[in-house]
């Protein structure tokens, strides 16, 4: 059947967030049709296998749950769950020639034995519980808020009531926070990297974008816990599928939306699939794409160019390599978040080198293994064998680095980059890859110019653009911070306000636009 005729609201792209606002928009009562370009939906959010002859479900770009609120897991049913990971972090080093490393997590005996042994006190210790007690108050307070109407900024510092953290947080470059608390150039760094995930800046940008970033990273569910989703990230958008298949959505893959018309009460929405042309009127529109995705299909004046700083890669292992520190199991230290080349001076080092147009010398990057949380991923023969997977995301490598030859530079950036965790292991990595079908390795990665070929990406920047502080600015996108100049056309991907990661957020505050006719409620 052709996506043609009348809805109360066409959605276009089914990525998470579009799937969230048409499971909630069809439970209401609503007709809905979802337009993909893809032969599938999910966006982002997806499993798939991507070595021939490996039955093993890998998530394919983004892989850890954090911000996805309880709230619209409960609302619309989904059958989906998350694990927590037995530890947090680890990071190898070299101290006085010996290697070492900071283990956090599993318990906190454990965890202020790990910094005592890399720091030779308690202070680091003493420091990293006081920060991150205030980052879990601020957590608490504002996490709740991402569901609800914007709330204007006194307000949301009136609910975190802590001038500290507030200033802290939301007003000084969290760099200067970082220095204050922290001595050790390697927990400082620790502490940075969640400013820096999809975000190339310096800790002490002006900007503050390193900030919002960093308040994204520590206050999804109301503690920061980053958690692993059972069965892959394709589980979370399949079931937001079938919950808005259920409710009576329409959902047509291989639709790709080509413009939209609209005079703001009702709209028209033109779209094309390899064999045909329709369109589909709809009183309402919501955009799961970029904001320059936006303006390309109604005709506006493009936003700022956007740009991705990462690189994602996928691995199969058949063992995991064996570490030099012999303190640590590697099945302690890559069930968290396993960091290299992240100390404090490497990451400002690697920031400054891509900022002056070169790939950094030694690539910062951070890698953990689903499989040791989560085993269902793999085929039982894999798992029996003892396979496991490997997830990198690498920061500091902008787009613009990839422009003169995306292919020769994503294999010199790739090497690099394995050479620095090679550094901290007591066997190489490549000894340990497995091989697919054909006798390739099993090693897949993706730059930010991959991403944006393969998924619309503007400039790679899995964020869409850089993110948003949580509460109302001036000129903000209406009470739920997805209006645009239309008033029929509402941003529900990951460029709205309070956007980015796997949240949910914005296709659950546009649908609450719509179904609340732009109002908060009474």
């Amino acid at each position: 059947m052709l996506p043609s005729g009348s809805y109360d609201a066409v959605i276009v792209g089914g990525g998470h967030n579009g799937l969230v606002a048409a499971a909630y928009l069809a439970r209401a009562g609503r007709s809905v049709l979802v337009l993909e370009r893809l032969d599938h939906t999910g966006g982002a959010a997806v499993s798939t296998r991507p070595f021939a002859g490996v039955d093993a479900r890998l998530s394919r770009y983004s892989y850890l749950v954090s911000l996805l609120p309880p709230k619209i897991v409960r609302d619309l049913g989904l059958d989906f769950r998350t694990r927590p990971r037995p530890v947090s972090s680890y990071t190898p080093a070299d101290r006085d020639g010996r290697p070492t490393g900071l283990l956090v997590g599993g318990d906190e005996a454990r965890t202020r034995e790990s910094f005592a042994r890399l720091t030779g006190s308690e202070r680091e210790y003493a420091a990293w519980r006081r920060f991150y007690a205030m980052t879990a108050r601020v957590a608490r307070a504002v996490f709740p808020t991402l569901t609800e109407p914007l709330p204007h900024r006194e307000e949301l510092r009136r609910r975190v009531d802590d001038d500290d953290a507030w200033r802290a947080l939301f007003e000084e470059p969290v760099g200067v926070t970082i220095e204050e608390t922290f001595a050790d150039d390697l927990v400082r760094g620790v502490v940075l990297t969640d400013a820096l995930i999809g975000t190339f800046a310096d800790a002490h940008d002006p900007s503050l974008k390193q900030n919002r970033c960093f308040l994204y990273h520590v206050i999804g569910g109301g503690t920061g816990a980053w958690d692993v989703p059972v069965g892959g990230m394709g589980a979370l958008t399949d079931a937001l599928a079938d919950a808005a298949r259920a409710a009576g959505a329409h959902l047509a893959t291989g639709h790709e939306a080509v413009r939209i018309d609209t005079d703001g009460r009702t709209a028209e929405v033109t779209w094309r699939s390899r064999d045909a042309e329709g369109t589909a009127a709809a009183r309402h529109v919501l955009v799961n794409a970029s904001p320059a995705e936006l303006a390309a299909l109604t005709g506006a004046s493009p936003p700022p160019p956007a740009e991705g700083a990462q690189l994602k890669v996928n691995m199969l292992l058949t063992r995991l390599p064996a570490l030099r520190d012999p303190a640590v199991d590697p099945r302690e230290a890559f069930a968290g978040t396993f960091h290299i080349a992240e100390g404090y001076g490497q990451l400002a080092a690697a920031h400054a080198r891509a900022a002056a147009g070169a790939l950094p010398e030694a690539p910062p990057a951070e890698i953990y293994c689903h499989s040791l949380t989560d085993p269902t991923i793999l085929g039982p023969d894999l798992a029996e064998r003892g396979l496991h997977t490997l997830t990198l995301f690498g920061l500091h490598t902008p787009a613009r680095l990839f422009a003169r030859d995306n292919d020769a530079v994503r294999a010199e950036l790739l090497a690099a980059t394995l050479a620095q965790l090679d550094a901290h292991l007591a066997e190489p990595l490549a000894g340990c890859l497995a091989t697919d079908a054909d006798g390739r390795p099993c090693v897949e990665a993706r730059t930010p110019l991959d991403l944006e070929r393969d998924l619309r990406l503007p400039g790679g920047h899995i964020f869409h653009r850089d993110l948003s502080w949580p509460y109302a600015e001036e000129g903000a996108a209406g009470p739920w911070g997805v209006a645009t100049a239309q008033p029929n056309v509402l941003l529900c991907g990951a460029g709205a306000v309070r956007g980015g990661g796997v949240s949910g957020v914005p296709g659950h505050n546009a649908a609450m636009a719509v179904l609340t006719g732009g109002h908060p409620p009474h």
